[in-house]
């Protein structure tokens, strides 16, 4: 019966890892909480370090950090981390124990499972400590309160309204399809953005202008284009619309220069660039389906924060 169930569950679908070799390392942290219930009597005597079995509290710590350190051991499909930081902290009541636990690290994914195995091994460490005077402790309550970092650790601002504008010869004429600039437009919508209009001309710098200020004008507060920022005779983006700029975005320029030169070594020749018009940010693009995917790892939700900034808001 239990083959029967294994091959049920197989025909159903395989397991996998989530693949995260895409999105880039951030400062990522989260914060986990239970207890652990027990009688008055057991809180004194721990108290007043009277278990047989010695300090409860610092083995308790020890495993936690242990437990955490180990979570991609213990948990299948969780990704091994190098951890920053561990902390478990503990605070005595008149029947329980509350358990907290810390974790931080700057990885491509979220640090929530060790916090949680941080609490859960924590609290099991207690009660293997106690259980010679007390039969009837309870663990409970075990559950994340905090997560930072990545997506989770954004502002909540959305733009109203975003553009895509896509420089190519051969898509303007039917002659291709449009790949890069659907991917933006689908990564932005998936984002948050409530509006996302597309717009596709040719290499000609006068349709350029033209299709950007319309956007502009359209109220699009953040414009991404693709294509026309190699070095060709009609890569000619750059050329066209950075003198429009009011105010160059280095730091967006150089974090997608060192993501993109991370995975392809050619990304050196791109002259992709970034900046403001007025209030509108402008984030010029190359034209590959694969540029797009690593320029919405990169930017988003990062760029999100801005927005309260340039309109007068501050940090958040």
């Amino acid at each position: 019966m239990i083959q029967d169930e294994f091959t049920h569950l197989d025909e159903q679908g395989d397991v996998r890892m989530v693949d995260v070799s895409s999105k880039p390392g951030t400062a990522r942290s989260a914060t986990a909480i239970g207890y652990i219930a027990m009688n008055p009597a057991t809180i004194s005597l721990l108290q007043a370090g009277s278990m047989p079995k010695g300090n409860v509290l610092t083995t308790a710590k020890i495993a936690g950090i242990q437990a955490a350190k180990q979570t991609s051991s213990l948990i299948p499909m969780c990704h091994q981390l190098a951890l920053s930081w561990v902390d478990v902290g503990f605070s005595l009541e008149d029947d329980r124990i509350l358990i907290e636990a810390t974790a931080r690290t700057r990885e491509a994914t979220g640090v929530e499972m060790e916090a949680l195995m941080a609490v859960s091994t924590a609290a099991m460490t207690i009660y293997d400590m106690c259980k010679a005077v007390d039969k009837g402790m309870e663990v409970g309550g075990i559950r994340l309160v905090s997560k930072r970092g990545g997506k989770s650790g954004a502002t909540g601002y959305r733009p109203e309204k975003a553009g895509v504008l896509v420089m190519s010869d051969s898509v303007s004429r039917g002659q291709g399809s449009d790949r890069s600039g659907a991917l933006l437009k689908e990564g932005l919508l998936q984002a948050g953005c409530n509006s996302v209009r597309l717009e596709i001309v040719p290499d000609d710098p006068e349709e350029m202008k033209r299709a950007f200020k319309a956007l502009l004008d359209d109220g699009c507060q953040l414009v991404l284009t693709s294509g026309g920022t190699g070095l060709g005779p009609r890569d000619v983006t750059v050329e066209t619309l950075v003198p429009l700029f009011t105010r160059r975005l280095p730091g967006v320029e150089q974090a997608l220069f060192s993501w993109g030169q991370q995975k392809v070594r050619t990304a050196m020749l791109s002259r992709l660039a970034a900046g403001m018009v007025d209030s509108a940010m402008v984030i010029l693009l190359p034209g590959s389906p694969s540029a797009a995917s690593d320029a919405l790892e990169v930017l988003i939700p990062a760029i999100f924060h801005a927005f309260p900034m340039i309109d007068g808001e501050g940090h958040e």
